[in-house]
């Protein structure tokens, strides 16, 4: 009986040390790299080569790879297709060409609703315009230092004239994902006086040249524009020696990143410490309470033309509501579309205007627009509804 047990305890610790030898053996084939000081590392990890230069964070072992199934090589056609971005240098770019008139029209009819007039900003989307472009010593945006502290209002100014490096990548962004509501639905012509509008309002000037309302923008006058922040992104990762570039900026702590050394004299009283003074406070002076500040200048709006039977409610609509219920992209019961306000009407018209009023799912009260009245309200919603029987 005492050896049959003894043999039983010792194929247990046998079985057990197996165990552990072949969990470790297994965690090393997907653990990240211990840090070496070599020239691919980067930010204490290190780099492990795959196959045609490109490479990877961590081990990996080659043989758990086979039999899985990669699929296959695209074909010319696909990759014609996904490679439809317009690069720095113009490449990608199509012909065609737009006229800052048109751009101001398209804007005010497409884009205005989110961003603002004259790209000046909305309420939760960005602001595309306005900013002072002046630089200091260093070659840097000031306003792109801009902080909200010690009493300060002012916020960084992330414009397309402050911010953004490269023009023509604006165009693949305007092309490809605006509208928000129905993206992709713009033509290249469009695409070119829609940034042609927003490079004016952003005093963008193209070989000297100021873009007034009769410039046309084409593929060529694109790539010649130097925005002012083109150099103003660091460190630079682009290339084979972006890694390298990286490392050096994680490297230099103190002037990249703020690490200094604290102060151990002669360092600002923060009061209190002696039991007599009040602690030193910065109290927040600034009340944020509308986002978009409005502008101190009038913009007149075109002469009113006779409307023939146009209802207030449908003009309403169309300023304020279309982008989202002019189509069902956006998931919105698109206007006109029967069986979607059938399904809506079920709640009841009382039910279907609190929410127009009060916001429900993702539709913000009132759509957004909170100068509209609870009238005006009543006014769209009973045009929607009468417009989509």
């Amino acid at each position: 009986m005492f050896k049959l047990d003894r043999k039983l305890i010792t194929l247990g610790m046998t079985l057990a040390l197996s165990s552990t030898l072949a969990m470790a053996a297994a965690s090393q084939q997907c653990i990240p790299g211990v840090y070496e000081s070599k020239p691919g590392a980067i930010d204490g990890g290190v780099i492990y080569p795959r196959k045609n230069g490109v490479y990877t964070a961590y081990r990996y072992n080659t043989q758990s790879t086979k039999g899985i199934w990669f699929g296959r090589t695209p074909t010319k056609n696909e990759i014609k297709a996904w490679d439809v971005d317009a690069r720095p240098d113009g490449k990608g770019l199509p012909e065609g060409e737009g006229s800052v008139e048109l751009g101001d029209e398209l804007f005010e009819a497409q884009c205005a609703i989110c961003h603002g007039e004259f790209g000046g900003g909305g309420k939760g989307y960005p602001q595309l315009a306005g900013g002072n472009m002046e630089k200091d010593e260093n070659g840097v945006i000031k306003t792109l230092k801009n902080q909200r502290e010690y009493g300060k209002t002012d916020a960084p100014k992330r414009t397309v004239g402050t911010y953004w490096p490269y023009a023509t990548t604006l165009f693949t962004y305007i092309r490809d994902a605006m509208p928000y509501a129905h993206p992709k639905s713009l033509t290249n012509d469009e695409v070119y006086a829609i940034t042609a509008y927003i490079l004016a309002q952003n005093e963008i000037e193209i070989d000297g040249e100021e873009l007034d309302d009769d410039y046309v923008l084409n593929r060529e006058k694109l790539v010649k524009v130097v925005l002012p922040n083109k150099d103003g992104f660091y460190p630079d990762i682009d290339g084979p020696k972006g890694p390298a570039n990286v490392k050096a900026f994680f490297a230099n702590r103190p002037k990249n990143i703020g690490m200094g050394k604290r102060c151990m004299k002669d360092c600002k009283d923060p009061g209190g410490q002696d039991g007599k003074t009040e602690p030193f406070v910065v109290k927040i002076k600034y009340e944020m309470k509308d986002v978009v500040p409005p502008y101190a200048y009038a913009k007149d709006l075109p002469p009113e033309t006779d409307a023939g039977n146009v209802s207030k409610g449908e003009k309403l609509y169309e300023a304020s509501c279309k982008l989202c219920h002019g189509n069902d992209t956006m998931g919105a019961p698109a206007v006109g579309d029967a069986d979607a306000w059938k399904t809506v009407m079920k709640k009841g018209m009382d039910e279907v205007l609190k929410n127009a009023i009060n916001g429900t799912g993702g539709m913000p009260p009132k759509g957004g627009n909170m100068d509209l009245s609870d009238e005006d309200i009543k006014e769209i919603v009973d045009y929607m509804v009468g417009a989509s029987k």
